[in-house]
C-alpha cells in the first residue's frame, strides 16, 4: 500500500442492518454491496459498477451499540507505521477508540479520533497496490472528503502535525469562513470548515460518492426512503453535489457532472 501518508485508504458504513443498507446504497450510488461472508464477521464490500472496491459494511453488533457505537460513515487514512501515528495522534491531542490491531489479511489498524471527537481510523494495508478508494472522478468512489469541525483551527494543526497535511489554498465564505482545501501528499483530497450555527447534521466527516446524473440521485434518495439535507449545487470545477442522510439517519453526500 505505497498511497501517501494521510491518504484516505478505505470507507466503512457502520450500519444497524445490513439488508436495508444495501438496497438503499445500491439503488441511489449504483453500489453491489456484497453478501455476508463466511466466518464470524459480518462484513460486507462495496463494489462499484467497473468491479473495484470503495469500502466496506460492518453491522453494529448488540456490544458495539451497547458501547455507545451508532450508524455512521468513517474512513481509513493510509499511514507507514500504524503504532507511530497512533502516538503521534494521542501525542497531538487525539483520542483512542481502539488501539492497534491486526486484521488478518487486509493489514493493521488502528480506531481514534481528532481532539474534536470525530473518529476515523488509521491503517497499514497489507497489500502492495495503490488504494483507489478515494478517486478524483471515479464513478462510484469518494470524490471528495468534507471536515465540518467544532474547531477548524485546531483540526487543521492536528491533521498537519499527525499525517502531514498541508493547506494550500482556501475558498471564502463569508460569516461562515474559509473553505480551506487539504492536500495530502501531493493530490488535493477534500476541504474542512468550521461547523456553522444552526448545522442539522454536527461535526463530521462527511464523504462525496460519485453518480452519473445528481438529479436522478436526489430522486433516488427519497424513493429508498432517505431524507434530502441540502438541495443540490454547484460546486467550483463545475460538479453539483446534494447532501443526504439515508434511512438510518448516516449522513452522505454524492457528486455528479454539472449542467452541460
Amino acid at each position: 500500500m505505497p498511497n501517501p501518508e494521510g491518504t484516505p485508504i478505505w470507507y466503512e458504513l457502520l450500519t444497524a442492518d445490513h439488508d436495508p443498507s444495501k438496497q438503499f446504497y445500491d439503488h441511489v450510488i449504483g453500489w453491489t454491496i456484497g453478501g455476508k461472508p463466511d466466518g464470524d464477521i459480518d462484513y460486507r464490500m462495496i463494489q462499484t459498477a467497473d468491479g473495484s472496491m470503495v469500502g466496506g459494511v460492518m453491522q453494529l453488533t448488540p456490544e458495539m451499540t451497547a458501547n455507545g457505537a451508532k450508524p455512521i460513515w468513517l474512513f481509513y487514512l493510509g499511514v507507514d507505521d500504524v503504532d507511530a501515528s497512533f502516538a503521534r495522534v494521542k501525542a497531538n491531542g487525539g483520542g483512542e477508540l481502539m488501539a492497534p490491531f491486526d486484521i488478518p489479511g487486509a493489514g493493521r489498524a488502528a480506531f481514534v479520533t481528532d481532539p474534536q471527537g470525530v473518529p476515523f481510523y488509521i491503517m497499514r494495508g497489507a497489500s502492495e497496490e495503490n488504494s483507489t478508494a478515494y478517486d478524483r472522478t471515479g464513478m462510484g468512489k469518494c470524490n471528495w472528503n468534507e471536515l465540518i469541525s467544532s474547531d477548524q483551527a485546531g483540526a487543521n494543526a492536528f491533521y498537519a502535525d499527525t499525517f502531514g497535511w498541508t493547506y494550500p489554498d482556501k475558498m471564502p465564505m463569508g460569516e461562515m469562513g474559509d473553505y480551506i482545501f487539504v492536500q495530502a501528499g501531493e493530490q488535493t483530497i477534500g476541504a474542512t470548515m468550521q461547523q456553522p450555527p444552526g448545522d442539522p447534521t454536527g461535526p463530521g466527516w462527511r464523504f462525496y460518492f460519485r453518480t452519473p446524473d445528481i438529479e436522478a440521485t436526489a430522486s433516488k434518495v427519497t424513493e429508498a426512503g432517505g431524507t434530502m439535507v441540502r438541495d443540490i449545487m454547484e460546486v467550483p470545477g463545475g460538479d453539483r453535489v446534494l447532501l443526504a442522510k439515508d434511512p438510518q439517519g448516516v449522513v452522505f453526500g454524492a457528486v455528479g457532472p454539472g449542467n452541460q
